[in-house]
């Protein structure tokens, strides 16, 4: 099977029945309850399909969503009759037609086997809340095997953090590059004017225009192309780039397969640095890119050097976020399993497979892989560039999605702060954020605080230890009082004078600023 049909007739009735039985993320989770719906996102199927096999026992409203999900998710078959029900305007015939599912006769107790995965979709972003239904091939899970080569991913962990950490404010023209099964397209569509979706693969394009059609995005709005990484865009620009890249760092050796949904084919972690460094050709001025990669951090070297290279041969802003570091064991065995190979299903195909992986970091002495979001900016202009944005931080915890408004406004700080010397930035008002607060820890009997944290509610949930002068400040900030005047107060009750304090205290209040701690009044 390539792809489903894309016949609009048929993708209506299926958009009108899936709405009418209240197949959503919701109701799915209800049929199945808390347990089975944990074991499930574990990939345990075994509560799911005994909850299911209640629901379908018991009827009523839950059957047409039990039928679905045991179909679809999890991969079992069921009756033309069952199906007919749950799919009242469609109907098995229709299904078989749009290419879900395949049948064996024409008999109401006749076998229905799903062709793909078919399941809701939800998730927050910048723009609130966003819910559609999305078909990909399917899993293992519903296999029982091993995925094939040219296997078209659904919606992962990774898909959701892209999308949470986009930013959304109003785009004329945006680009998904690999875009797979297309859920990024989808969650641009919501605030760019025209989007266009690249992969290399024929299939991956077929998925994402059936997902694009029962979203209800027309061919207007969406454009798809077939090709590798920026090839199919060359010579166009556009406002908002948005990749999950095939990213994977894969050995490249015959015994070794290599799936289009992952891995770009080249060695190393090469994909994402030309990626970094050739997304400006695609950018208009003033065009954020925003992907998520993997690199190699070689023995010897801090995590950020390969990267922050990458960063500077760009030209652009750069502010790159790892969010995880795996040692070469650790990353083999996470892709070696997403494969669908096993050491209890292919003790001999896991041990080769093992071995290739640790032999190809060894061969370019890597002693880790990093992996995280990276969020690039062309400059407006010349000017711009000499208050380029060059970041780069670990960030290991947990944070608040979604987090691209929170990466908009730090943009958006850092134009602010580099449009004002310390001598502007005297003149503004600051306030505290809502989400910050402060704690303060003495030694008994002391009458000052040996340590002061400032702490974020939301976004990053970044922890700042300040010191008097700058505390003093913060508290300082309600949007009455200017930088300077409050600077200039702190002077006399501190004895320093106005000038030591501002010394001590603007650069960290820049840094405030850029986190988003202190606002501008």
């Amino acid at each position: 099977m390539d792809a489903p049909l894309n016949a609009p007739d048929l993708v209506d009735a299926l958009r009108a029945d899936l709405d009418a039985v209240g197949y959503d993320v919701e109701h799915v989770e209800s049929v199945l309850g808390p347990v089975a719906a944990g074991a499930l996102h574990r990939a345990e199927v075994v509560p799911a399909l005994r909850a299911t096999d209640t629901a379908l026992a018991l009827g009523g409203g839950d059957e047409a969503v039990a039928v679905l999900t045991r179909l679809f998710v999890l991969g079992v078959s069921t009756t033309r009759g069952r199906l007919d029900r749950a799919l009242a305007r469609l109907g098995t015939d229709g299904a078989q037609r749009l290419g879900l599912v395949t049948t064996a006769g024409q008999a109401p107790d006749d076998e229905v086997r799903a062709l793909v995965d078919l399941r809701p979709y939800a998730a927050v972003d910048g723009r609130g809340e966003a819910t559609w239904w999305l078909a990909s091939d399917l899993g293992e899970l519903a296999t029982g095997g091993a995925l094939r080569t040219d296997h078209v991913l659904g919606v992962g962990g990774a898909s959701t953090t892209l999308a949470q950490v986009t930013v959304r404010d109003e785009r004329a023209r945006g680009l998904d590059l690999g875009t797979g099964c297309g859920v990024q397209a989808l969650h641009a569509s919501r605030h760019v004017g025209h989007v266009t979706a690249t992969d290399i693969s024929r299939r991956a394009l077929g998925f994402a225009r059936f997902n694009a059609a029962l979203a209800g995005i027309g061919e207007d709005r969406l454009a798809l192309r077939e090709g590798s990484m920026l090839e199919p865009v060359a010579h166009e620009r556009f406002d908002l780039v948005v990749s999950n890249p095939p990213f994977v760092i894969t050995p490249r050796r015959a015994d070794v397969p290599s799936y289009e949904y992952r891995d770009g084919g080249r060695a190393g972690d090469d994909l994402v640095r030309d990626l970094v460094v050739g997304v400006a050709d695609v950018l208009e001025p003033g065009g954020v890119a925003q992907l998520l990669g993997n690199w190699e951090v070689r023995r010897g070297e801090p995590w950020d050097a390969r990267v922050g290279q990458w960063l500077d041969a760009s030209g652009l802003d750069g502010w790159v976020v790892q969010r995880e570091l795996l040692d070469p064991a650790q990353y083999a065995e996470t892709w070696i399993r997403d494969g669908g190979t096993t050491p209890e299903r292919d003790p001999s195909g896991w041990a080769l497979r093992y071995g290739a992986w640790l032999d190809d970091f060894a061969s370019r002495d890597v002693a880790a892989v990093g992996f995280g979001v990276v969020t690039l900016r062309k400059p407006h202009d010349e000017a711009a560039r000499g208050a380029r944005l060059r970041r780069l931080e670990e960030v290991t915890g947990t944070v608040q999605q979604p987090l691209g408004p929170v990466l908009a406004a730090s943009l958006a700080a850092h134009d602010w702060l580099a449009a004002r010397d310390d001598d502007a930035l005297a003149r503004e008002r600051l306030q505290v954020a809502g989400d910050v607060t402060e704690e303060r820890y003495l030694t008994p009997g002391a009458a000052d605080p040996q340590v002061v944290l400032l702490r974020q509610g939301g976004g990053f949930g970044r922890t700042v230890q300040v010191g008097t002068a700058v505390a003093g400040l913060v508290g300082a900030c309600d949007g009455e009082l200017a930088v300077g005047q409050i600077v200039g107060a702190l002077g006399a009750l501190l004895g320093t004078g106005a000038e030591a304090v501002a010394a001590e205290v603007l650069p960290t209040v820049r840094g405030l600023v850029e986190d988003g701690l202190l606002l501008p009044a």
